[in-house]
């Protein structure tokens, strides 16, 4: 069973107001929950909560890259590709944990063919969340990439995918997402990027946009929350095409980014992300 199969119930519980943060560093240091006001923001169930995507993200074509004049071959998870790092399979651990944050690290081992080490921190506030990664090494530079692979709920009515409604129940609209891309990686027959930069089109999307000015998109869920997904990076993933959630997936590169946009974590200089979730009540 993956970290993707089932809901982690246990992990370490952040607090701030009236926000809720699970973190289960034992199942790939994940997000497993979040809630503002006893509302769940997170899927549950099958593929829950924000799980961290590291060394790499989205697809590697083949699972394959190079790093000088060397190849090598990485695990096949997502056929013909490997996908969304090692980092969401392994367990973290505690570096400090308080009443409103945490970290954690884990150090890149097998399949991953690099010595390293990679850091997640969480600072919680009753209307914010900033979630922070570094990847560093003291030994050999290698090209990396980082970011969050988040499921956010369609709907807010439901609580989860595994919770039955009653006929009378409220369920309310579905989430709007909005945000102003200055461009669309074009998305080849294999899912990856072609290298073309392509105006932005309309969803449902699969896809990847690049947000020069750094990524600020915007979730609605109209009468109940907005929350935006903020981040100096420039790109984000956004996927909405199942029907019980949708991705905001910042990250420090394209999918393939190992071959297309390689970006070297050496001794002196560390690959560094951050993004924070901000949110405000409708009601």
């Amino acid at each position: 069973m993956t970290t993707e199969d089932t809901t982690e119930t246990k992990g370490v519980r952040l607090t701030a107001g009236d926000a809720e943060l699970t973190v289960s560093p034992e199942n790939g240091c994940r997000i497993g929950s979040l809630r503002i006001g006893g509302t769940e923001l997170l899927r549950q169930g099958p593929r829950f909560g924000s799980f961290p995507m590291v060394p790499w993200c989205g697809r590697t074509g083949l699972g394959r890259f190079r790093n000088g004049g060397r190849t090598h071959q990485l695990p096949i998870n997502s056929p013909p590709h490997a996908m969304h790092g090692t980092g969401r399979n392994v367990e973290w651990a505690p570096v400090s944990t308080g009443q409103s944050s945490a970290a954690f690290t884990y150090d890149l081992a097998d399949p991953w063919p690099y010595e390293g080490r990679v850091t997640q921190t969480f600072e919680l506030s009753p209307d914010s969340l900033t979630v922070t990664m570094s990847v560093e090494t003291e030994g050999d530079s290698f090209p990396a990439q980082a970011g969050w692979h988040p499921w956010f709920l369609r709907n807010l009515g439901d609580g989860g995918a595994d919770v039955e409604i009653g006929p009378d129940a409220e369920i309310g609209p579905d989430v709007e997402i909005a945000f102003d891309a200055a461009w669309q990686e074009e998305r080849g027959e294999d899912h990856l990027p072609t290298g073309r930069r392509i105006a932005p089109k309309p969803g449902p999307w699969d896809d990847c946009f690049g947000m020069p000015q750094g990524v600020d998109v915007t979730l609605t869920w109209p009468g109940r929350l907005e929350l935006k997904v903020t981040s100096r990076t420039e790109w984000v993933v956004v996927y909405d095409e199942q029907a019980e959630a949708v991705c905001v997936e910042p990250q420090s590169g394209p999918p393939n980014g190992l071959n297309l946009l390689p970006r070297l974590v050496t001794p002196i200089e560390p690959l560094e992300i951050a993004m924070t979730w901000s949110w405000r009540t409708l009601a």
